[in-house]
Parts: structure tokens; C-alpha cells; sequence
């Protein structure tokens, strides 16, 4: 069995995460796709977290990667509510947009997308209090 990775806090993930460069590899070669959906997935998912972005503002984005592509969604004025968390995610996807014109590339992208989204609502989710039935 292999041993348990050792857990990090939030801020060492980001601090060691370099999400721009693993969506222009995750992209492109199959072998980073795994590191682009786990540690840059987290990553992305906690920064934005961080910057309130809400899950359905990334989940709108991913439907329009597929329908425009990254590039599409790079020259958006304001991809998302804040002009902040719209810079961050602009930064992201301009690492990556030369390779994600390929259509696979450009599902992988609108895949990652959606992967972040579902992060940033068990995020939220977890913060929220239990309620007892």
C-alpha cells in the first residue's frame, strides 16, 4: 500500500502550484492531466475560494469555453464578478491559450473548469453549518 502524502495547508498548495504553467502542459500532454485536475484543480478552486468567487460564476465559464474557447473567454471583459478574481483566472487561461486551440485541449479546458467549480461548492458546502433532520 502506498504511504498516505502528507497533507499541506492551503497556502502551501498555492505556494507550490503554478497554475498557469500546469494548464499550458495539462493541456497539452496527457502525462501532466492529473496534476492539472488534482493539485491545479485545489489550487484554483482555494484561490478563487479566497476571492468569493461563487461555483456557478466557473461553471458559466466552462459552458463558454465550449462554446467560444479559451481564447474567447481570455478577451472577456470581466470573465468573472470582480475585476481581481476576473485578472487571476485571465492570467490562468492566457498561459494556456496557444495549446488549447486544439478541440480536445479546449474540452480539457472546460473539463478543468468544471472540475474547479465542483471544489469551490464542497468548499463552500463544508463551511456551512449541518443541519439535523
Amino acid at each position: 500500500m502506498p504511504p498516505t502524502p502528507a497533507t499541506r495547508t492551503d497556502d502551501e498548495l498555492i505556494a507550490a502550484t503554478d497554475i498557469g504553467r500546469l494548464l499550458l502542459f495539462g493541456l497539452s500532454r496527457d502525462n501532466f492531466h492529473t496534476a492539472l485536475f488534482g493539485d491545479g484543480a485545489v489550487a484554483a478552486a482555494v484561490t478563487l475560494d479566497r476571492l468569493g468567487v461563487l461555483p456557478r460564476s466557473v461553471a458559466f465559464l466552462a459552458d463558454t469555453v465550449r462554446a467560444g474557447g479559451v481564447r474567447y473567454v481570455v478577451e472577456l471583459p470581466e470573465p468573472l464578478p470582480s475585476a481581481e478574481a476576473s485578472e487571476v483566472l485571465r492570467g490562468w487561461l492566457r498561459s494556456a491559450a496557444d495549446v488549447a486551440a486544439a478541440p480536445d485541449a479546449e474540452d480539457r479546458a472546460a473539463r478543468w473548469l468544471d472540475a474547479v467549480a465542483e471544489l469551490l461548492g464542497a468548499r463552500r458546502d463544508a463551511r456551512r453549518p449541518h443541519r439535523q433532520r
